[in-house]
Parts: structure tokens; C-alpha cells; sequence
């Protein structure tokens, strides 16, 4: 089997280049498009945002001739402009599942809402679907998946999202037999749960981007997504509400998570976790009882164990996505994917005290901040899942720092993603429990959130990267 690069080459020769219909045209779709402007054997003929204005810039940015954009609001006018060579600028998404000369359809939106019905309609269509809204894989991933292998196509994480290049790492790791006691990653920002939009505005302005998405990443919510999504691609699990998120080097990585036996932060092996101080980078702390290998590690200058680290310096996010859509074309492979069943969840924990009546708005805005737990921790406790609660109305009173649950609103909206949820859950899990999660109630104690008083939390001076 030739090297990926070699049979982007053979498909460039061929004239057969692998196909990606856009949806999303902003920094990461710009990033997207620039990016196979540079490479054989990729081709972007379709790209699709809420104007045509923001295609037809992002089509600027990547240098395609204003004389090859082609407006396109109906599927004949659109095959008619790629069979001419054209790059067609689109307001409806449907467009792109619709075309068959789209083989690989890449999801840049970041709503969740919308990627549920994006991936349907997409594995509908029999092509591979590439997900880049991690927010909406770590709601109804499994389900996704479970669809997409009924269809015969390939549902995928993003390469360059830091889930994808932690899950890099760790396929690695396990396909050599170690055993991974840690996957994570860099967060290089402070921590402050209770930011908002308003709070992050000017900062948000000098770096020419949304202030609710900046942050969802400020306020912690952004990296127990990623996370949560390594976890149900791997089987790893959260060692305590929230995960550590202890303060370390590049070198101290492996000595800091690991069990507390030997000196670090964990209850047990087979976490997920991330480090404040970190940053860019990902990384795997992994562990074996064999004595010739660890005298081989040695002679590696992977130091003298009993933990030992994999850590990857970079992830160029937008910038690698085209790699998922060739693989998953030319190999059939995934770049990551969930578990048939999820064994994380990412909860929805109130910034402030929330009244009953309250409309919950969406993550990275006033109402909640996102975290992550056990799966079955949160059946426990009947947790509503992030990805649900937004337009979600209170029914009860949730003081801050604590976690929302579906017994605390009237009811989850009835929109494609929560149909989605329900059908996984069942699949899943089966029927849900009859008896009511009891009102109120205090955190476990091993599951303290980070920030709180009995879990301060150590920062960076650094910005976050997106």
C-alpha cells in the first residue's frame, strides 16, 4: 500500500481526485479550502455558508479567480459549473449531500443542531462525513457512527482537532501492546469558569473572532468536549468530575499524570486529562512490565519509567483536514471515531445561579459551562448532556457551580439532535430508569470542579488557541 502522498499523486495523474463538498466557510473552512489549493489530488468543488458573500471571501482567500466561482442555488446549475471546473458558492447545504460528484462532505459549522442533520443526510447520501463539531460527536456520535458502518461509509474526526491527534498517540501506543495510563492535552489558558461573551469581548475584538467562542475555550468548556469525545474513542474515562487539570511541563508530563502511588495526580490508569501549562501539544503517558523493553526505553532516553511519554508538539487543526477526507476516501480508515457504546459524558454546570423560568442559551454564552464525567455517573444522576441544553427552559432553581438535570428543565427541545440522543440512549443503554433523580444534592467529594475553592486553580499567563 503506497504512502498517502503517493496516491494523491496517482489520482492527481489519474484526473480522480478525492472530492470534498465544504460546509462552513469560516476560519476553519477558509483554512480548509487554502489548504487543498496547495495539494494533488484534492479537490473542493463545493462551499457552503449563510451568503454568498462569505463563500465567494473564503474562495478569495485561497486564491481561486472570481471567474471560477459559480453561484448555485439548484443541483443542475451546480453539476453543470464542477463539470466545467468551476468552484460553486452555495446558501443551502443540502446542495452538497445532493451532488454526486461530492464524495467526502466535511462539517465546519461548530452547531450541533446543525451537524446532526448534516451527518444524516450526508451518510443518506452513501459519502464519507468528516466531523469537525465535536460538539455534536460528543452528543450523538455513537449513533452517527452506527449509521455510517449500516451505509458503508466512514463517520471521522477531524485530523489536526487535538482529539484526532491525540488519538494519533494513542492508536500507537496500543497497537504496540503498552498500556496507556493517560491521554490529554495542553490548555494554555487560564481557567476561569465563569467567563462570558461580555467578559471576553475586548480581548475577543483584538483577535478577530467570536466572543462566545472564545469563550467556550476560556471557560473550560471547549477542552471537556475534546475530551470527552477521546474518551468515547478510546475507552478512557475521566478519573474525577472536571478531570485534573494539573499545572506541568513538556518534561514533567508523565511524572504528574500518573498514579498517585507513583508521585501523581491519578486514582487510576486509563484516564483522559489535560495539563495547564502545556501548550500547543498533545500527548499519551503509557507504562509496560516488561523488563528488556524498559531497558530499551532507557537506551531511547525515554527516561528511566516507570511512565513514559508520546507527545505530539503541534496540531495544526483546518490545516490537516483534507488528510481525514483522502484517507478516508483511498483507505476506508477513520482518523478517530466513537465506540459502538459512549463511555463519557459532557455535562452542563451553571456559571451562575439560574432561576426558575430561565432559557438556557448556548455553550460559550451566560447560562453554563461545559464538563465532563463518567457515563454512568451521569445516568446516575440523570444529567442533561451539553449538547441538549441550550433552549432547554428551567423548571427549577440550579445554584452555580452545579450540574443541570433533565429533572431540573420543563423539557429538552424536540429537535433532530435530541431525537438522535434518545435513539443512541436506547441503543445504548436501553430503556431509562423510572425513578427521579432526587432535587439538589452536593458534588461527590472525589469530584470536585476544578476552580473551586477546594480545587484552586493554577494559570497561565498565556492565550488560548483556538
Amino acid at each position: 500500500m503506497n504512502a498517502i502522498n503517493e496516491r494523491l499523486l496517482e489520482l492527481e495523474a489519474r484526473r480522480t481526485p478525492v472530492t470534498i463538498g465544504l460546509i462552513g466557510a469560516g476560519q476553519m473552512g477558509q483554512e480548509i479550502l487554502c489548504q487543498v489549493q496547495l495539494m494533488k489530488g484534492v479537490r473542493v468543488p463545493v462551499v457552503v455558508d449563510v451568503s454568498f458573500e462569505r463563500v465567494e471571501l473564503a474562495c478569495r482567500m485561497a486564491n481561486i479567480p472570481a471567474e471560477r466561482i459559480v453561484r448555485a442555488t439548484d443541483l443542475d446549475t451546480a453539476r453543470r459549473a464542477i463539470a466545467g471546473g468551476r468552484c460553486v458558492a452555495a446558501t443551502d447545504w443540502q446542495l452538497v449531500t445532493a451532488l454526486p460528484e461530492v464524495q467526502v462532505v466535511v462539517d465546519a459549522t461548530g452547531v450541533p443542531e446543525v451537524g446532526a442533520a448534516i451527518a444524516l443526510a450526508t451518510i443518506a447520501a452513501h459519502k464519507h462525513i468528516v466531523m469537525m463539531n465535536v460538539e455534536c460527536d460528543v452528543t450523538i456520535g455513537a449513533i452517527l457512527r452506527r449509521k455510517a458502518e449500516a451505509a458503508g461509509v466512514i463517520y471521522s474526526l477531524a485530523a489536526g482537532d487535538e482529539p484526532a491527534a491525540i488519538l494519533e498517540l494513542y492508536r500507537f501506543a496500543r497497537a504496540l501492546g503498552f498500556e496507556v495510563v493517560c491521554a490529554g492535552k495542553g490548555k494554555n489558558n487560564p481557567l476561569d469558569i465563569t467567563a462570558t461573551p461580555d467578559s471576553l469581548a475586548e480581548k475577543a475584538r483584538a483577535r478577530d473572532m467570536s466572543a462566545r467562542m472564545l469563550c467556550e475555550f476560556v471557560d473550560g468548556s471547549k477542552t471537556a468536549v475534546e475530551m470527552c469525545s477521546v474518551a468515547n474513542a478510546t475507552g478512557l474515562v475521566p478519573d474525577v468530575r472536571g478531570m485534573h487539570g494539573a499545572t506541568a511541563t513538556r518534561d514533567t508530563l508523565h511524572k504528574v499524570f500518573c498514579p498517585r502511588a507513583d508521585g501523581g495526580v491519578l486514582n487510576r490508569k486509563g484516564v483522559v486529562d489535560f495539563a495547564i501549562g502545556v501548550h500547543p501539544g498533545v500527548f499519551v503517558v503509557f507504562t509496560t512490565d516488561h523488563a528488556r523493553l524498559k531497558h530499551g526505553l532507557i537506551q531511547r532516553d525515554m527516561g528511566t519509567g516507570p511512565h513514559y511519554l508520546l507527545f505530539r508538539p503541534y496540531h495544526l487543526c483546518s490545516i490537516e483536514v483534507p488528510l481525514t477526507c483522502a484517507q478516508a476516501v483511498i483507505y476506508g480508515e477513520s482518523s478517530g471515531h466513537p465506540l459502538p457504546r459512549p463511555v463519557a459524558e459532557c455535562l452542563a454546570i451553571a456559571k451562575r445561579d439560574l432561576r426558575i423560568g430561565e432559557t438556557l442559551d448556548a455553550i460559550g454564552e451566560y447560562c453554563y459551562r461545559g464538563s465532563i464525567d463518567t457515563v454512568e455517573a451521569a445516568r446516575a444522576e440523570n444529567l442533561l448532556p451539553l449538547g441538549l441544553a441550550k433552549g432547554c427552559v428551567l423548571k427549577r432553581a440550579v445554584p452555580r457551580g452545579q450540574p443541570i438535570r433533565y429533572d431540573d428543565v420543563e423539557s429538552v427541545p424536540d429537535t433532530l439532535l435530541a431525537r438522535l440522543r434518545r435513539e443512541q440512549d436506547q441503543v445504548c443503554f436501553g430503556p431509562p430508569a423510572p425513578a427521579p433523580t432526587p432535587d439538589g444534592g452536593e458534588p461527590r467529594p472525589q469530584n470536585k470542579e476544578p476552580g473551586t475553592r477546594n480545587n484552586e486553580r493554577r494559570t497561565t499567563s498565556h492565550e488560548p488557541c483556538p
